[in-house]
């Protein structure tokens, strides 16, 4: 719930700011909020919001313009869809329905989870693009021995499993205690912070196939260094807005504590910084002979580059 505007004798609006969120937010001139920090927190939050939304484009792109997927790790494309399709159905639930806002409420003491159309978008949006991704794993050429690998399969599995045996007890039982007169062994806001869960399990492995397959070929030809930069762009402005808003507030908790911004914002930029490492400095993006593979049709994309530690063993052969 927003704040009760201040009364006119107190202060005055001097200009009116649209946030990532879509609210239009005045800046005071009585210092209660520093109008440049609130600017920049707003800026920031539009910046991030940007960002991640356009990071899921270069490694379609590139996959269209090479009409291949060698070098794409088929594990990270069917982790990635799979994970924002439970972050897309999590937020569509927080969004849409009135039975999991309500329960959310009753556990956290009236409190709202505020998920906004934004927030919706952004996930669905994000879904979207993964499926693409996965279809083109599909029509498009890979070297003979790409596939998904047997752990991720079953990992999946297992995920989807859990999904459908919690929506399922949802369904026979109701989902809920309110209209249930008594209790369930789940109700429907269990099933979507289930959801939160394997998707933030997601997060926490689904880079690491393709990091072992960078490694493994010696090369980040088929890897949109894009993508990463963009992803890289939205997770520091986000973390930057963090910090300003728990500034702002003097609550430093609700950055250092929230592990879910902090921890995983964190985590995320980490691996991105291994890509660049990856692409800029050991590998770069070098043609690879894929083992059994004589189609040499798939374009090596001009734009590409040889990492620097690639280009001193070849000047040295």
């Amino acid at each position: 719930m927003p704040p009760p505007p201040p009364s006119p004798a107190s202060t005055s609006p001097s200009v009116l700011l649209l946030s990532e969120d879509g609210a239009i937010v005045p800046l005071r001139k009585d210092g209660s909020t520093p109008v440049f920090l609130t600017a920049l927190s707003h800026a920031c939050g539009w910046i991030y919001v940007a960002a991640w939304s356009a990071s899921f484009y270069p490694q379609v792109i590139l996959n269209a313009r090479r009409k291949s997927v060698a070098g794409f790790s088929l594990d990270f494309a069917f982790l990635n869809a799979f994970g924002f399709l439970c972050y897309a159905v999590f937020n569509l639930a927080f969004f849409a329905s009135p039975i999991v806002r309500e329960q959310y409420r009753a556990r956290h003491g009236g409190q709202d989870n505020i998920v906004r159309f934004n927030d919706v978008a952004f996930a669905v949006h994000a879904f979207i693009l993964t499926v693409v991704t996965v279809i083109q794993t599909l029509i498009y050429h890979r070297a003979p021995t790409q596939r998904t690998s047997r752990p991720i399969r079953i990992l999946i599995a297992i995920f989807a499993i859990i999904v459908a045996v919690t929506a399922l007890i949802c369904v026979v039982t109701g989902g809920d205690q309110t209209k249930t007169g008594g209790s369930v062994p789940l109700e429907w806001i269990d099933f979507v912070q289930i959801l939160s869960s394997i998707k933030l399990c997601i997060t926490f492995i689904k880079y690491l196939p393709q990091i072992h397959l960078n490694y493994e070929r010696k090369s980040t030809l088929g890897w949109s260094i894009e993508n990463i930069l963009l992803d890289l762009t939205g997770g520091v402005f986000s973390l930057v807005q963090l910090f300003i808003d728990s500034s702002q507030t003097g609550d430093w908790s609700s950055a250092i504590g929230d592990f879910s911004k902090l921890g995983l914002g964190l985590i995320s930029i980490g691996f991105d910084l291994i890509f660049i490492i990856q692409h800029y400095v050991l590998y770069g993006a070098v043609e690879v002979e894929e083992e059994g593979d004589n189609d040499n049709s798939a374009p090596r994309d001009s734009n590409e580059r040889t990492g620097l530690l690639a280009v001193g063993t070849a000047d040295r052969d």
